[in-house]
């Protein structure tokens, strides 16, 4: 334990930005809790509370170096359980805007896995800590408050889908990661705070998945497919990921009501009606392994809990429970793990429990800014988006039309790109003077 803030602590959430919060708060508490409202088993498994975890997710380089740093042997074990360790940029086929982008060195490695794998392997290692205890199939009803409401001291919960007296828990730290559906909104309206101020940008983005049998002798083995649209002309997406247990994972999207059909000619109509061939190739000279699923995304979402002038002590919201990003952008899991990082440094740094939100969520502020804004800035490319649009977002998005072509040809550009992507570097680094000038001179050379 680095330093001991306090007896207990409460994280509401089992799923990962939860378990990356109580592996957080096990270096700082002497026990710390899990509740989780599904049962859980020890398995790669998608709960009834997680529908989004059965279809495509992308774990991104700064998200993997934050939890490799938590869990240093996560990537032996993914390994020896099968998960290729690959290098993005040289496994890539990725077609946009006419044209494939040039494969090159990216000297970054990457993980490609199933969500409910990845939160099985990361799971199991949260609960191998000695202080850190799950308590599933339990819901939160309320939260528990000091006599003046200042400061949250536990939680009542039930036993989901009994009719059974509450239970009470009392801790000295609780952190929401319940996801998309936090209750805190109304939790903290029941104790006399104001709801944050929330933005809120559709996309009426929808999934269809299905699992595909791999062959290993395949020479495409190892790479991953993605066929992206060039907005709004086109609205239809698709993506290949390999899998564990030698699967393709086929995910078809589409934006604002344009989703892909459950029945198998219809999902296989759609994957031929994209760009580019490499979608309806694979599920056409491979064998079906499931059914097709399907998943509703109406709108990103995003709680400014920064902006709230009065926050009770001893209470933070973290993961998607504080903003949830469309998910065909993969920045989930990576923003909730940085998220975790910034609730460790300022645990390290804090002597005190008390005023710890106001400089959290400021924290968390700053690293939600950029991906929400990419992520509804490419949705804003679409008429039918609503919601609050950033000054300069047609401006920007013209300007990053021509940096996805110019990744077709130049690996330096398309190397800016997918640090920009995988959250290592900001946005304005696709403008430095290096990059302008290389965007301009293929355009100017294309025209």
């Amino acid at each position: 334990m680095e330093k001991n803030l306090g007896k207990s602590a409460l994280v509401i959430g089992g799923s990962l930005a939860g378990l990356l919060a109580a592996r957080v708060l096990s270096n700082h508490f002497e026990n710390v809790t899990i509740i989780e409202r599904d049962p859980v088993h020890n398995l790669p498994e998608s709960r009834k509370g997680q529908p989004q975890t059965r279809h495509l997710h992308g774990l991104l380089v700064e998200g993997l170096k934050i939890i490799t740093g938590y869990f240093p042997d996560l990537l032996e074990g993914l390994q020896t359980d099968g998960i290729p360790i690959m290098d993005m940029a040289q496994t890539m086929q990725w077609y946009c805007y006419g044209g494939y982008r040039a494969n090159f060195e990216f000297g970054m490695k990457g993980v490609i896995t199933s969500r409910p794998f990845l939160e099985w392997q990361i799971r199991k290692r949260v609960l191998d800590l000695p202080n850190v205890t799950l308590k599933d199939g339990y819901s939160v009803q309320k939260l528990i408050a000091s006599e003046n409401n200042k400061q949250i001291t536990g939680v009542q919960l039930i036993k989901t889908g009994q009719e059974t007296a509450p239970e009470t828990l009392l801790a000295d730290l609780i952190v929401d990661a319940s996801g998309r559906g936090s209750r805190t909104p109304k939790w903290l309206e029941e104790l006399g705070y104001k709801k944050p101020p929330e933005s809120i940008v559709t996309c009426g983005v929808g999934y269809a998945t299905r699992l595909f049998e791999r062959k290993e002798t395949q020479p495409e083995n190892l790479k991953w497919i993605f066929i992206t649209p060039q907005a709004p002309r086109q609205r239809r997406a698709g993506g290949v990921f390999p899998v564990e247990g030698n699967r393709w994972m086929v995910g078809l999207a589409g934006w604002h009501g344009d989703h892909a059909p459950t029945d198998e000619e219809g999902f296989n109509a759609f994957a031929k009606s994209l760009p580019a061939p490499d979608v309806y190739n694979i599920i056409t000279h491979n064998k079906p392994l499931s059914d097709i699923i399907s998943y509703k995304f109406p709108a990103s979402l995003r709680h400014h809990y920064e902006k709230m002038d009065h926050f009770p002590d001893r209470y933070l919201v973290l993961g998607d429970a504080a903003c949830s990003f469309n998910p065909f952008y993969g920045q989930g899991m990576t923003s909730a793990a940085m998220q975790a990082l910034a609730l460790e440094t300022l645990l390290q740094t804090n002597n005190t429990l008390d005023g710890l939100a106001k400089p959290y969520f400021k924290k968390v502020a700053k690293i939600v800014d950029i991906p929400w804004q990419t992520a509804v800035g490419e949705d804003f490319r679409f008429p039918e988006t609503k919601g609050k649009k950033a000054p300069g977002t047609n401006l920007i998005n013209a300007y990053i039309d021509r940096v996805h072509k110019a990744t077709h040809h130049d690996t330096v550009v398309g190397a800016a790109f997918l640090k920009v992507m995988n959250m290592l570097e900001p946005p304005t680094s696709l403008l430095s003077p290096r990059i302008l000038w290389r965007v301009a001179k293929h355009s100017l050379q294309k025209n």
